[in-house]
Parts: structure tokens; C-alpha cells; sequence
């Protein structure tokens, strides 16, 4: 959908959006129906085939899977197919880069999606024994919602595209500049039904990717599970790399976390400790200390002593007031 942005396919981002709706809620549903049936374990580890246990729940994921992945003819392969495309026929600086950065994601999102669903659903079980024995399916309160979901995620894509982008349904809400912005005009160009898109898809780099994938996540979850143990301690190094994320977890406690907190201490020590309590609260408390032990000297409690100060004050205010240098009652005339 951001690639779809950046090569200004707007409305073909919405549609994208659309289509995701759907089968992201009911892959995430589905999820939820395989953690309530596991009793809320959610390691995909201790997991494995599900769908013996689970029909709807698999049946229905399935079908979310495919639809993640752009699989012809599901919601998914609609849009994506049209952002990839889009990406293709762009004139903007360095699209090229992006359309193999785009066909390359495909790979990885069909390996990760039937990965998930090989451990998942396929396979020797690995469930403990007492949850096994409780597994069934879930309750109509989450398959029908599961069967609701599917419906769209498999065929929404194939009648609202044509309608959505080629139809002038976003017209009066999205416009851009046809002359700066080619991908959309040429998209019309090769547009001739959603029909003919599937036996074009078949033809194309990117679906040839997404059959890669999935062929990948089944051999290496299922066909040949050493393989994936052989391939983490061969490439250690990328495999501590990814791990890690690059790093960028590290980078942004030490930088970014342990910066603010020291940041913060520091600001703890010089303005809340030093400015607001030694100064403000703790130094007025010292101020008034300091005026009343100035001012307790005179406090003696004998008569005499209060009367000369009286007398005392009093004498220095009529000086002023007498001669002053600009005291109008001197210029009085008598």
C-alpha cells in the first residue's frame, strides 16, 4: 500500500486497503481460534496438524493465506498484482530498484505465510498430550465470523477492481497529473477484465516468486526440517544478523533509551534537585531563617527597647522627608 503511494497509485493503495481488510481480519481471527483451541499457547513450535482438529479454522485460513500472498484469483492478488505494476510502469527516479525490491518481498511474504501454516496445520503433531485431548473446533461465535470473512477475502478483489480503479468510483476524491504520473494510465492500458489477469499472472516474475516461496516453506518445515537447522548454523552470521534485527533494537536501547534516561538523570540532578529544591524550596526555607535570625536580635521583649527603636525610625524618616534633596515641603514659602 506505501509502495502504492510512492508511485502516486493512489487509488489503487485504497484498494489495496480494501482488499487487505479482509483477509488480515480473518487471518487474525484465525489465529485467535487456533489459541483459544490451544488453550492460549502460542508458540507455532508446539503446534502441528491442526487441521484434522480444526477444518473451518484451516479451511478459512487457507484461504487468508492465499489471499496474503496475491494467489491468482483471490482479493490479495488483485491489488498487489495492480501495485506491483503500478511500481513497473513508473517513470520516477530509481523504480526499477524498487519493482525487483517489491517482486523480492513476494518471496519472503509466501515463505512466511505457508511456513506459519505448514507448522500450523500440516505436519506431526506437537501438541502436548493434555491439550490434545481437548483440542476441537471452535465455537460458532468465531467460525461463522471465520466463514463470513473468507467469502470477500477470496472474491472481492475479482468485482471491485474495475469498478474501483479503472471506473471512476475515486475520481471526484483523488487526482493527480496523468503527464508526471504514468503508472495509472498505463494500468488502464493493459487492463482488460479481471478475468484476464489470472493466465497473465501465471506468465509473470512475480508469481513464479510466490510459488518459490511457498515451495521453500514446505520443504524446509515439512520435507526436510534439517535443512533449516543446517542453513541457521551455515550462515550463523546472517542468522544472528536477523535475529538481531541489524542491530536496531541494541542501537535504539543504547542510544535512544539509555540516552534519555541519562539525559533525564541529568536534568533530575541539576533543575529538580539543584534549581527547584536547593534553591526554590529548600534555599527560601534557608532565607527566612536567615531574616529571622537578623530580626531576632531585636526582638528582647523589654518596653524601653521597642520605644527607642520606635523613636529611632521615626527620627531617620523626618530626616528624609526634611532633607531630601527634591522634597517639595522645603520649596514651601512661608
Amino acid at each position: 500500500m506505501t509502495v502504492a503511494l510512492g508511485v502516486s497509485a493512489y487509488s489503487v493503495a485504497i484498494f489495496h486497503l480494501m482488499t487487505h481488510a479482509f483477509f488480515k481480519a480473518l487471518l487474525f481471527l484465525g489465529a485467535g481460534s487456533v489459541i483459544v483451541a490451544m488453550h492460549h499457547e502460542q508458540d507455532i513450535r508446539k503446534m502441528g496438524g491442526l487441521r484434522k482438529k480444526m477444518p473451518i479454522t484451516y479451511w478459512t485460513a487457507l484461504i487468508g493465506t492465499l489471499a496474503l500472498i496475491g494467489f491468482p484469483g483471490f482479493a490479495g492478488f488483485y491489488s498487489k498484482d495492480m501495485i506491483i505494476e503500478a511500481v513497473h510502469f513508473s517513470s520516477l527516479p530509481y523504480a526499477e530498484w524498487v519493482y525487483y525490491a517489491v517482486v523480492a518481498g513476494v518471496f519472503i511474504t509466501a515463505f512466511y505465510s505457508f511456513r506459519m501454516f505448514f507448522l500450523v496445520f500440516h505436519g506431526k503433531s506437537r501438541v502436548d498430550h493434555h491439550t490434545e485431548e481437548h483440542l476441537h473446533e471452535s465455537a460458532p461465535s468465531i467460525t461463522f465470523p471465520l466463514i463470513a470473512l473468507a467469502i470477500p477475502s477470496a472474491v472481492i478483489g475479482y468485482f471491485t477492481i474495475d469498478p474501483m480503479l479503472f471506473n471512476g468510483w475515486l475520481d471526484n476524491a483523488i487526482t493527480i497529473d496523468a503527464a508526471k504520473h504514468v503508472s495509472m494510465t498505463e494500468l488502464s492500458k493493459m487492463f482488460h477484465g479481471a478475468a484476464a489477469m489470472i493466465p497473465h499472472a501465471v506468465q509473470t516474475l512475480p508469481f513464479w516468486m510466490m510459488v518459490g516461496g511457498i515451495v521453500a516453506a514446505w520443504i524446509l518445515s515439512l520435507y526436510r526440517t534439517q535443512w533449516a537447522d543446517w542453513i541457521q548454523k551455515t550462515f550463523h552470521r546472517t542468522n544472528y544478523a536477523l535475529e538481531s534485527l541489524y542491530g536496531f533494537d541494541r542501537f535504539n536501547e543504547i542510544v535512544f533509551v539509555n540516552g534519555i534516561k541519562k539525559l533525564g538523570n541529568l536534568l533530575w540532578k541539576v533543575s529538580d534537585m539543584g534549581l527547584i529544591d536547593k534553591m526554590v524550596v529548600n534555599g527560601s526555607a534557608r532565607l527566612v531563617g536567615f531574616i529571622g535570625s537578623v530580626v531576632r536580635p531585636i526582638q528582647t521583649g523589654y518596653v524601653y527597647h521597642y520605644a527607642f527603636f520606635m523613636i529611632f525610625s521615626l527620627l531617620i524618616i523626618l530626616t528624609w522627608v526634611l532633607f531630601a534633596g527634591d522634597n517639595p515641603l522645603l520649596s514651601i514659602e512661608l
